[in-house]
């Protein structure tokens, strides 16, 4: 299995906590900020691991712009800024 790098954000939903990948369009919820947090990285590490097993995890990666540096890790797109913006 690879080791790659990918943002959290978490927000609430109700009383539920809910962790959210960009990169990889991937979301889970837990009780907490933490419990949501760590079953983000078990989503994660599963699909990974089922994408890899069905052989289009580089595609997969290369199509949500994670880019290969010369040692061969993968790394994510940066993100820049997060922010509230109202429309009156």
């Amino acid at each position: 299995m690879i080791s790659i790098d990918y943002d959290v954000i978490v927000f609430k939903e109700d009383e539920t906590c809910v962790a959210y990948c960009p990169e990889l369009d991937i979301s889970s919820c837990g009780n907490t900020v933490e419990h949501a947090k760590e079953m983000l990285k078990t989503a994660v590490r599963l699909f990974l691991e089922e994408a890899e097993k069905m052989g289009t995890l580089e595609d997969i990666l290369e199509e949500s712009k994670y880019k290969k540096d010369s040692s061969g890790r993968w790394l994510p797109p940066k993100l820049v800024a997060t922010e509230l913006v109202s429309i009156l």
